[in-house]
């Protein structure tokens, strides 16, 4: 299977669907044999069959998982991702998710992953693995925390007190807050929210600024002096009048 393909899989993997556009602008971005829109899309047709093997379906100008057109539910998915930004990791990360199973175990699921082995199953790191897994799952397709503990119910997983269940609760969620998700892009929600919050504190500063300048600009600036906006026109002329 060629590289142009490896995106595509990898891409809709991470994202859930991906616009073509998208698939390009990210393979020239890592590649120096760019690739047009027209052939990729010549190649994913010709190789629909290892696309739809991967869980990978062409519908309309998007590369979509298959469980999103299965379930009939690609106009709300693209919804839930308007306006948001994309997480690219480097290649050699984003082509481990290739693998429809691939899956950061980062450090919010190793701490799961360890209370849960030394809490209910003594060192069976399998079972542990299987369990934290089941959980990460829920966080990120369905979470629910009914379906949560339905887990901890099925594998016989009794809490001693309700503290140990506060304890649960805790590393669940900060599991749930740092999952990458379909309809983010990619972004986990932690990440998405200090972008957003970096945006704000952006803004204001920028109407702070804008703000600042105006009143400068009536104070300071005469009727018949030089613009401030270098037009060379006079500044009556000129920004007094746009204003």
């Amino acid at each position: 299977m060629n590289l142009a393909i490896d995106y595509i899989i990898s891409l809709t993997h991470l994202y859930g669907l991906v616009h073509k556009d998208k698939v390009v602008e990210i393979y020239n971005m890592q590649n120096d044999d760019h690739i047009s829109v027209e052939a990729l899309v010549e190649n994913a047709q010709d190789h629909s069959d290892d696309l739809r093997a991967k869980f990978v379906e062409i519908y309309k100008d998007y590369f979509v998982h298959e469980t999103i057109i299965e379930f009939n539910d690609f106009e709300l998915e693209l919804m839930k991702r308007k306006g948001k930004p994309f997480y690219i990791p480097k290649q050699q990360e984003l082509l481990k998710y290739k693998d429809d199973f691939y899956f950061e175990r980062n450090r919010e699921f190793k701490a799961l992953n360890k209370y849960v082995e030394r809490n209910f199953f003594k060192g069976n790191t399998y079972t542990a693995e299987m369990v934290s897994e089941e959980i990460r799952d829920q966080c990120e397709f369905n979470f629910s925390l009914n379906e949560i503990f339905g887990v901890f119910e099925r594998h016989g997983i009794v809490f001693n007190s309700e503290s140990q269940i506060g304890e649960v609760m805790d590393l669940i969620m900060d599991l749930a807050n740092n999952v990458r998700l379909w309809s983010n892009n990619g972004f986990t929600p932690s990440e998405l929210s200090r972008i957003k919050r970096v945006q704000s504190e952006d803004d204001r500063e920028e109407d702070s600024m804008a703000q600042s300048k105006s009143a400068s600009i009536s104070k300071k600036v005469g009727r018949n002096d030089p613009c401030p906006c270098g037009s060379g026109k006079k500044y009556k002329k000129c920004c007094l009048v746009k204003g």
